[in-house]
């Protein structure tokens, strides 16, 4: 059985502004990558944190069906998010420590629901470090920010 790999980014030009994510899926034999899916998309008007948790939720929405995956993302607001901070969250009602909405909740939901359907490993690496399959989800989530940065 293939190891399933999800490595996400996300990118906007001014905060907010032009925004875009992107996703590199890969499914790994040892070694060798046996299949490679891209994903990218945007918006006009949105924030970073947006576009990272977007990427996570896209990358497990697309898949199949249930599945085992390590999603690799730069971002510790998704890391953290959805690995300590969501459980606090769920149970104050999606208030946050200090009493207040949490913010983008309806992407919190989207990408809880998502992570339901999987058995998912969450990995931080460093963002702009040289990591090759990041960099790639980088400039997906670039390409998926251009039409929108265009149209600007």
């Amino acid at each position: 059985m293939a190891n399933l790999y999800a490595y996400t980014d996300g990118a906007c030009s001014g905060n907010p502004g032009p925004g875009g994510w992107g996703a590199l899926l890969i499914a790994r034999e040892g070694d060798e990558v046996v299949k490679e899916r891209e994903l990218k998309g945007g918006e006009a008007n949105t924030t970073n944190n947006r576009m990272e948790l977007l990427a996570a939720i896209t990358s497990l929405e697309t898949l199949a069906g249930p599945s085992k995956i390590t999603v690799v993302t730069d971002s510790s607001y998704v890391k953290d998010g959805i690995t300590k901070w969501i459980f606090g969250w769920k149970k104050k009602g999606w208030r946050t420590a200090s009493n207040k909405p949490v913010k983008n909740e309806e992407l919190w939901k989207r990408l809880d629901a998502a992570t339901q359907r999987h058995d998912v490993t969450w990995e931080w690496v460093k963002g702009h470090a040289g990591h090759p399959e990041n960099e790639r989800a980088d400039e997906l989530a670039r390409a998926g920010m251009a039409p929108f940065k265009a149209a600007k």
